[in-house]
């Protein structure tokens, strides 16, 4: 007893840091509460305090977030705390503030309950679609909140999985970041089959390469006797151990990863996904998501990995490769707007890859990263908001066919639809063009040229079929049955229009963020 007594004593609580992890414990805390709420007000109050909770927790997480970043007392180097499982670092504060202003753009769609009567989303997705009760339940016009308190927690694992300084909190916060999505992509109001078709696909999909993972993290403890990053770095820098283990925990692990970014080859839920989702849940998983996933990437790669970069470079070279191809050359083929988005998305990732790799000294990759991230988040969450607003008596009229002559309905929708999309295609003037500019520049100063001149290829490829929409919009003859465009309220309009200005100023004057991402590095 005096032996236990005395080991009891011996253990020390882990030093927790308050302040840095601040605007995680805010999100988290929000969700939990979201979720009384959702279980203790009457119905007809939750859609106005959740809404008015979920901003407040976003501008709160924001406020403290900054307020760390300028602090006198912060480390220059970074700390990690919980038991050194969190690590607080610049790239962790630049990827949080990405998440929580992508976030909040995303909240402002799923609010909207102007474009759809009701909101996008019903309750009970397990309804067969077709119905009498399916068809009486998509009539009903109250907006439906389980939504956010399921968003709060997706962005709480988000926010975690950039920060995680070992694989297994990293899980964890894969799986918090991924369980919401499936349900929220399962409970769209309109087009119900296609939707619960895309959420249970997501769903096994899912599971599938949370298991790559999973076996993945066991491989690299067996390799290093440790979960955490330092440590497998160290292990791999000056070892006897085999290294079959080593690189076939990295390989299992990075299809995981990959597999969350929508990389090609390990991309096969996205189009579907983006097609069957509700529109606001597909902009949220589009933007916060991609700058999850990369996020990950970017730490496992430079923190536990660096010094065999040699070994596994080739590979994700050649993965980048197909990601560039897939998204370029299907995208070409696809007659649903959402669907050529979604195959965008996995060019664009390709493109965001040639960056993870370029692990350069000065640690340019990681920064131009980070940049490209941030501006294709408020492309896309804009792009999809313009997505919603174009409708027909079934919803939303997403096939390219009936956004011909769309620029004589509505002459403002069109030009900011064509604005995002030249910013997607890497015109000049756009966020799209310096983020590409600046990956372009980290992978040639890494020795990556022959990589960079695919994607240059691939981005011609690519511009292709956003020139073609455009063409589509201004150039055809509308259909007299065509869809209309609805004016949107005020929550899509602030989201669309945040989008648009952000996607301009950081064409424009990038230097500030360019430079907030430069600041530091990854915690070792």
């Amino acid at each position: 007893m005096n032996l236990l007594v005395a080991q009891a004593q011996q253990i020390e609580a882990p030093e927790i840091h308050y302040g840095a992890i601040a605007p995680v414990l805010i999100v988290l805390g929000a969700a939990c509460v979201s979720v009384l709420l959702e279980a203790l007000l009457p119905k007809h109050q939750r859609w106005a305090v959740q809404l008015v909770l979920s901003l407040v927790a976003l501008v709160a997480a924001t406020g403290t977030l900054v307020l760390y970043a300028n602090s006198d007392g912060k480390p220059a180097q970074g700390v990690a705390t919980l038991a050194g499982v969190i690590a607080v670092d610049t790239p962790s504060l630049f990827l949080w503030g990405t998440l929580l202003v992508l976030a909040f753009g995303s909240i402002l769609l799923i609010a909207d309950r102007s474009v759809e009567p009701g909101g996008a989303f019903v309750a009970q997705a397990a309804i067969r679609p077709g119905t009498v009760q399916d068809r009486a339940q998509a009539t009903k016009t109250g907006m439906q909140t389980e939504v956010f308190p399921l968003t709060l927690f997706a962005l709480g694992g988000m926010m975690t999985f950039v920060a995680a300084n070992d694989l297994l909190t990293m899980f964890i916060a894969l799986e918090v970041l991924s369980l919401p999505l499936y349900l929220l992509c399962g409970l769209a109001r309109r087009r119900r089959l296609l939707s619960q078709e895309a959420a249970v696909k997501y769903f096994l999909l899912g599971a599938f390469a949370s298991a790559f993972f999973l076996y993945g993290v066991a491989l690299l403890y067996g390799y290093a006797g440790s979960v955490k990053l330092s440590a497998i770095a160290t292990a791999a820098g000056g070892t006897d151990r085999s290294d079959t283990l080593l690189f076939a925990g990295f390989g299992l692990l990075v299809v995981g990863l990959l597999f969350k970014a929508a990389v090609g080859p390990f991309h096969a839920w996205t189009p579907d996904v983006y097609q069957g989702a509700p529109t606001p849940v597909t902009a949220f998983m589009a933007a916060c998501t991609k700058v999850a996933a990369f996020g990950g990437i970017l730490r496992v790669l430079t923190v536990a990995f660096e010094n065999t970069q040699w070994e596994w470079r080739g590979v994700l070279y050649g993965v980048a490769v197909v990601s560039m191809v897939i998204g370029a050359v299907l995208g070409l083929t696809q007659t649903d707007v959402k669907r050529m988005i979604a195959y965008s998305s996995v060019a664009h990732a390709g493109f965001l890859l040639i960056g993870s790799i370029a692990l350069v000294p000065d640690g340019e990759g990681v920064s131009a990263t980070m940049f490209y991230l941030l501006a294709y988040g408020f492309t896309t969450i804009a792009a999809f908001g313009i997505v919603s607003l174009v409708r027909n008596s079934d919803g939303e009229a997403t096939h390219l066919s009936q956004w011909a002559g769309l620029a004589k309905r509505s002459p403002i929708v069109a030009g900011t639809f064509t604005f995002l999309l030249l910013a997607l295609a890497g015109i000049p003037l756009t966020s799209g063009f310096i983020g590409k500019f600046v990956v372009f520049s980290a992978a040639i100063e890494a020795g990556l040229t022959p990589l960079v001149v695919i994607a240059l290829v691939a981005s011609a490829v690519a511009a292709f079929f956003y020139l073609r929409v455009i063409v589509l919009m201004y150039f055809s003859d509308p259909a007299t049955d065509g869809p209309t465009v609805t004016v949107p309220g005020a929550f899509t309009t602030i989201a669309i229009t945040l989008g648009a200005v952000v996607t301009l100023v950081l064409g424009l004057w990038p230097t500030l963020v360019l430079d907030w991402a430069g600041t530091g590095t990854f915690l070792s």
